[in-house]
């Protein structure tokens, strides 16, 4: 709406500098698209360095040496990143479909990345990511994770994306890495790892057990799993391919646009009894703020702080969706739901901190 792991050394490949995330100055970095997931997919000793060819124009010395813009960068980008979980959900309450926000989020963004995208991208809309290459990952995070997104707040609260899904995605990309590349996590990031998973199990114990207060919960929570699974692959193709993270980000959403008619015809769309002012709200948070403002803001924040540094906002993400819900929707988490969410985050902490390999 933001990789713990790195190839082995003969394999190993330039990152990209970019899911339901940013860019930074030297050394290299690696980040991913459109989500804070992504940047729960890198390991900071390692992964976090940029491609020459590929980072963001140098900021001014001035700006370098200003820490409190960098805070500030993080801060917002974290922030919107937890308040996408609350917009994603409010669109059931004003009656939209997940069709409804999938054709609003790729159409919104599209209109924004368009004219850059016909100055950067040779060939237009794929670059040098090649035709192959973007249509797979179109098929892994274009309409099918944003359908699958929203149709999980359709039926959990908009914290459990928040927790479950960035939670997960180390743990399945270390799961893939290691059935896929026959890496090997260090004990340190294991322990990380172990205590994510027993934060997202004691979160999810009441959807899981189906009770009053979560009712049909455990159907959202198995959505955002399936987030984590599918923003997993797509961290450790792009880190093999060595694609470019801004073009990552045209390609999957110029390419997502033809698809999005397909959506419509198999998909319930409302979006002509839909509030003018619920449209707008879908198009301008998920298209242009999530899409395209607080990559921006990541990239910033990475360039100012360090690598390291900028990715300690995303735990912040479930604080500011439980702080969100709260707030704007009357949703409260349970006492378990809390414990389960700090002992998340604590593991996400220990992770990112952690080393990568053994």
């Amino acid at each position: 709406m933001v990789a713990f792991h790195s190839l082995p050394e003969k394999t190993r490949v330039a990152a990209p500098c970019a899911a339901n995330s940013p860019v930074a100055c030297p050394p290299r970095l690696s980040l991913y698209v459109d989500s804070p997931h992504m940047a729960l997919l890198r390991r900071p000793s390692e992964s976090f360095r940029v491609n020459q060819a590929i980072r963001p124009h140098p900021l001014p010395l001035a700006r370098q040496q200003r820490p409190w813009l960098g805070f500030a960068c993080g801060i917002l980008a974290a922030a919107i990143w937890g308040i996408q979980a609350v917009i994603s959900r409010q669109s059931v309450a004003d009656g939209m479909t997940a069709a409804d926000v999938t054709i609003l989020r790729f159409a919104a963004a599209a209109l924004v990345l368009v004219p850059f995208a016909l100055r950067r991208m040779k060939p237009f809309p794929v670059g040098k990511l090649g035709w192959r290459r973007a249509l797979i990952l179109t098929a892994i995070v274009g309409p099918t994770y944003s359908l699958i997104l929203v149709g999980g707040a359709h039926f959990a609260p908009a914290l459990h994306s928040s927790v479950i899904s960035p939670g997960l995605i180390p743990v399945c990309t270390a799961l893939l890495a290691w059935w896929v590349l026959g890496e090997r996590a260090s004990t340190a990031r294991l322990a990380g790892l172990s205590v994510i998973v027993l934060g997202v199990a004691l979160f999810s114990m009441e959807a899981l057990a189906n009770t009053p207060t979560r009712e049909g919960a455990w159907i959202g929570d198995m959505l955002f799993v399936l987030i984590a699974l599918l923003w997993s692959a797509f961290g450790l193709l792009c880190r093999r391919w060595g694609a470019d993270a801004i073009e990552v980000t045209m390609a999957t959403c110029l390419l997502s646009v033809p698809l999005l008619p397909l959506v419509a015809l198999v998909m319930p769309v409302h979006l002509a009894q839909a509030a003018l002012s619920a449209i707008a709200l879908q198009a301008i948070y998920q298209g242009l703020l999530v899409g395209a403002f607080a990559l921006f803001l990541y990239t910033q924040a990475v360039a100012i702080l360090g690598a390291g540094r900028a990715a300690l906002f995303l735990p912040l993400v479930p604080v500011v969706t439980a702080l969100a819900g709260a707030l704007l929707l009357g949703e409260r988490p349970s006492p378990i739901e809390i414990a389960g969410m700090a002992l998340a985050i604590t593991g996400m902490l220990i992770a990112l901190r952690a080393r990568s390999l053994a």
